[in-house]
């Protein structure tokens, strides 16, 4: 799966087009912050992206906690199983985006 870098992420979700962020962790962890503009996909609701994303061509970025956590890769091999073209991961996930002193919405 490709990987996108933090800073690559931040300058992307400014950008005219930006991706479309997932964040795959429970409720409780996306309530308590996650990355500006994302959107909620946690683990048991996957199938939710089908309606999130009508657009399979669309960019879009999972993240998760950190490096350690692994749904966002589950989430992001869902997506490409079901025809989504333009999935990334961002592997370092909050704990890099919020180690690097950048935001979190809540």
């Amino acid at each position: 799966m490709r990987e996108i870098t933090r800073s690559a992420l931040a300058e992307a979700i400014l950008s005219q087009d930006p991706p479309i962020l997932v964040e795959a962790l429970p409720q409780r962890y996306f309530d308590a912050g996650h990355i500006p503009t994302a959107r909620l996909l946690p683990p048991e609701s996957y199938d939710r992206a089908l309606e999130m994303v009508p657009d399979k061509d669309k960019a879009i970025v999972v993240y998760c906690a950190s490096a350690t956590c692994r749904n966002s890769h589950q989430a992001a091999a869902f997506l490409a199983m079901r025809g989504y073209g333009n999935v990334a991961v961002y592997a370092g996930g909050k704990q890099d985006w919020t180690e690097a002193g950048l935001r979190l919405d809540t």
